[in-house]
C-alpha cells in the first residue's frame, strides 16, 4: 500500500495555548469528552467539517492552525 502522508491534528497544542481547559471546550463546542480527546490524541478516524468549525469558532483560530498534513517520507 502506498504511503501517501498523513493529517496531524494540533488540538492539545491549541488548547494549551488558548488557555483553556477541555471540559469548557466541550461545552462551548458542543461535543462529548471522549470526542475531543479522540482528536488531541489523534485516534479520530474520521474528521467532521461541523465539528472543525466549531472548534475553530471556539479556539478563534483558523484550519490550517488545527490540521496540518505530513508528506511521506519516501526517498
Amino acid at each position: 500500500m502506498e504511503d501517501y502522508g498523513h493529517i496531524k491534528i494540533k488540538l492539545n497544542t491549541l488548547i494549551k495555548e488558548r488557555n483553556i481547559s477541555k471540559n469548557k471546550l466541550c461545552h462551548l463546542a458542543q461535543m462529548e469528552r471522549s470526542q475531543i480527546n479522540r482528536y488531541c490524541n489523534g485516534t479520530v478516524t474520521r474528521l467532521d467539517t461541523a465539528v472543525l468549525c466549531r472548534i475553530c469558532h471556539v479556539l478563534d483560530c483558523s484550519l490550517s492552525d488545527l490540521i496540518e498534513y505530513i508528506p511521506s517520507e519516501k526517498e
